[in-house]
């Protein structure tokens, strides 16, 4: 019986939202246009930590990265007497600053040096440039990198700087698209290395590449650190052409020593590393770990600071914490936007009951209960609310594609979203409905017969 009696005023409701179909979308503008914020600024939300997790991943947890700083001129500082002063003398990133970076700092998981090295790669005729990479195995353990096949370098292989590499996927699509390349060989530079593992294929938007300034890791080749400064170039090593270019240039002498302005830059680069990076435990040691880490490689350096450290997840956490901002500025905006369609909701509904007194006066006079009133304006107003909910929901789906295609900030549409739009919205017609509804109620059914 209950039940019947709510369906009646359900269909009363949805007949007296029908008779009014403008008046009602008016009314529901202020819920479409917040609930529609609510989804994009949802989305948007949701695309960016996606976003910076992915390049969390890229960059590494807990990581903080030493790069080498190469002069490109050799500065000549005159002193008031009329001398030079002498260039201070510095050993650059080292093996040596690894070993002293694990044996003094504390909570120190991991320590990953890199050596880069660009050249070419040939296979049966293809040619095309490439990096070549020394890494010890903790770098893949760093950077999250995991193989589709083969296997990672061995102790063995690690201290005797065999040559054996592991390629990217990339590598693997243009050298060998219908092979399998593990215990294959390929000409990296002028010498041949054994393929003894493969990479998955990594992701990487041009966006993560641009703003983190990172490389395209699938056509990388790694090789054991040891294989690099054995068979490629160690420029810790001094060769008797450094030294008979150093005593030429205090003699005085004009030296062409190269007309290729990236081979002279690489002569200039004197540290025996291109990266380092280091991995510490908790999140909250990174900053006092980097300090520390200052501290010791200006000594070991001689106050030369012929280097930068940062720290990649604290610039990423910053700028999400801007993210955040805005996306409380938008959450502000919506907010306002549904506390004015509830406020709209509420105005429409009490002119609604001085125009329908007369009706009121007859359902009242001919058996309905004050509840029945109640009901059927809750049920109105409800309904306007989850409707305007409903075109809100695919104005909000229609922002989040325009924003992504066109701004090309990632959007992701949860369902969890659509809940919580829908839950507010019912919950703002509800909540504004209530004041209409209870005055609805209390007329007087005799003189709400005689109104005019």
């Amino acid at each position: 019986m209950i039940s019947k009696r709510i369906l009646a005023n359900f269909y009363i409701a949805v007949s007296a939202v029908l008779v009014n179909k403008i008046r009602s979308l008016l009314t529901g503008l202020g819920i479409i246009f917040g609930v529609a914020a609510v989804i994009a600024m949802l989305a948007i939300g949701n695309g960016a930590q996606k976003e910076l997790l992915e390049q969390i991943k890229l960059v590494g947890v807990n990581n903080i990265v030493v790069k080498p700083i190469v002069q490109q001129k050799e500065e000549k500082v005159e002193e008031e007497v009329g001398k030079k002063e002498k260039k201070k003398f510095s050993p650059g990133l080292t093996l040596r600053d690894v070993a002293g970076i694990q044996k003094v700092i504390p909570g120190i998981s991991q320590v990953s040096p890199e050596v880069l090295i660009e050249t070419t790669v040939i296979r049966q005729g293809h040619r095309r440039s490439a990096k070549l990479i020394g890494v010890q195995p903790s770098y893949f353990d760093i950077f999250n990198f995991t193989l589709s096949a083969g296997q990672h370098f061995n102790e063995e292989q690690m201290r005797l700087g065999s040559p054996v590499c592991i390629i990217g996927s990339g590598i693997k699509s243009k050298f060998f698209p219908t092979e399998n390349p593990v215990g294959k060989s390929i000409k990296v530079g002028p010498h041949w290395l054994l393929i003894v593992g493969i990479l998955k294929e990594r992701v990487i938007s041009q966006t993560s590449l641009g703003k983190l300034g990172i490389r395209d890791y699938n056509m990388d080749i790694y090789a054991p650190l040891h294989t690099i400064l054995i068979r490629y170039k160690n420029r810790e090593l001094i060769t008797q052409e450094d030294l008979r270019l150093a005593s030429m240039r205090s003699q005085g002498m004009i030296i062409d020593t190269s007309t290729d302005p990236k081979e002279e830059e690489q002569n200039k680069n004197y540290h025996q590393l291109d990266k380092l990076v280091i991995q510490v435990k908790e999140t909250s040691s990174l900053q006092p770990t980097a300090e520390v880490l200052q501290r010791m490689l200006k000594r070991k350096h001689f106050d030369v600071v012929d280097y930068e450290i940062e720290i990649p997840e604290l610039l990423l956490k910053q700028q999400q914490r801007t993210n955040d901002i805005f996306n409380y500025v938008l959450g502000a905006i919506a907010g306002i936007s549904l506390l004015v369609g509830g406020i709209g909701i509420m105005n429409i509904m009490l002119a609604s009951v001085l125009e329908r007194i007369k009706e009121i006066g007859l359902r009242l006079a001919i058996g309905a209960q004050k509840s029945d009133i109640v009901q059927q304006f809750l049920f109105e107003s409800v309904m306007i609310s989850v409707s305007g909910g409903l075109i809100g929901v695919a104005l909000g789906g229609a922002m989040a594609y325009v924003i992504s295609t066109f701004a090309g900030i990632p959007t992701i549409i949860t369902l969890a979203s659509i809940i919580l739009s829908f839950g507010v919205a019912a919950s703002v017609g509800l909540a504004f409905g209530i004041a209409p509804a209870r005055r609805a109620a209390q007329q007087d059914p005799i003189a709400s017969l005689r109104y005019e």
